[in-house]
């Protein structure tokens, strides 16, 4: 680690990942270089320097305005962000411990960038691409050396968002994983760790949701404005406080079994089709609350009190949203 108690970090590309990353570090008290590694001439450079300091100030002061930091904080988090131009990367990556590439999504971008990250990082340093298309494992080959090397997938807007996907490639040191996931849970994020596949885990989820919300609307079933609530007040509500998997556990992998099979013949479609794990742990006794396994294990818990705090949890996401009314008595 360079020579502070705190990790020094490089945004690779200084675009509106870079920018969003800088922000959640400096935020967490992190010195954080935000830098261009593409060469411009002199009024282009400081107009790019100047944009991307621009936006952060903004970022800010539309944080500070909504009640997230007091306005007194603008400026000590703000000082901890610096920016370098192409001419200066090599020094300031050189001091990095960790660094998050945010270059453009095409591999001939992502080659060049990680050529010049290998060559002017510390070979210990962590690189993690900020990629929400291309495979750890296609990348991973790009760097020197290739275990310090991982997919670190931000959901935008990435100084809200909690989630920060962690996608290590085959030739991953474990270490190294933990050594990312250890740095963002130190800053309040929330790190998951999948393999390295198409779509990650909430791209992939979001995605079909967000297909079939589409297609409701092309087949004429509801307006997009009845959809939209729908997702708010029943789709949306009910995750915020329940797992997707743990969902199935609640109210039982039998019912969405059959549930999916109703689907599938009503709609003529195999979009619904079980995959063959849910009909796995009905034959296996494993559906859920009812029979303390399921997805989860529920064996060892007191499942009565974990309901409660479940409701309990519903109730103060109905009060927050406005949506709970007094009882008439």
């Amino acid at each position: 680690m360079a020579g502070s108690d705190r990790e020094m970090v490089a945004a690779a590309g200084a675009g509106r990942m870079g920018r969003g990353i800088a922000v959640v570090f400096a935020y967490a008290g992190h010195p954080v270089t935000l830098v261009d590694l593409k060469p411009r001439d002199g009024a282009d450079a400081v107009r790019v320097r100047d944009d991307a300091l621009g936006e952060i100030r903004q970022t800010l002061t539309m944080l500070a305005g909504i009640g997230m930091i007091g306005a007194e904080a603008i400026e000590p988090i703000l000082s901890r962000v610096t920016f370098a131009i192409a001419d200066q990367a090599p020094a300031a990556l050189a001091r990095a411990d960790v660094i998050f590439e945010g270059v453009p999504e095409t591999i001939e971008a992502k080659q060049d960038a990680f050529a010049l990250l290998s060559a002017h990082t510390r070979a210990d340093a962590i690189i993690a691409s900020t990629t929400s298309t291309m495979l750890s494992d296609e990348l991973q080959g790009f760097v020197t050396p290739p275990e310090r090397f991982l997919n670190a997938h931000w959901l935008n807007p990435a100084f809200l968002v909690p989630l920060v996907e962690i996608s290590p490639g085959a030739k991953t040191d474990h270490d190294v994983t933990q050594r990312l996931v250890d740095l963002l849970e130190g800053i309040g994020k929330v790190p998951v760790v999948c393999k390295a596949s198409p779509g990650f885990i909430v791209p992939r989820l979001q995605a079909l949701c967000m297909n079939e919300a589409a297609r409701l609307v092309e087949e004429g079933v509801a307006s997009a404005e009845e959809i939209d609530k729908a997702t708010r007040f029943g789709f949306g509500f009910r995750f915020a406080v329940l797992g997707v998997l743990e969902f199935i556990d609640w109210g039982g992998g039998d019912i969405l079994y059959h549930a999916d099979r109703y689907m599938s013949e009503a709609l003529g479609t195999d979009r619904y089709t079980a995959p063959k794990i849910v009909e796995d742990n009905m034959q296996a006794g494993r559906i859920g609350l009812k029979t303390r396994e399921g997805f989860l294990d529920y064996s060892d818990m007191d499942v009565a009190a974990y309901q409660r705090d479940r409701l309990a949890a519903f109730v103060g996401l109905l009060k927050h949203m406005g949506a709970a009314r007094p009882p008439v008595v």
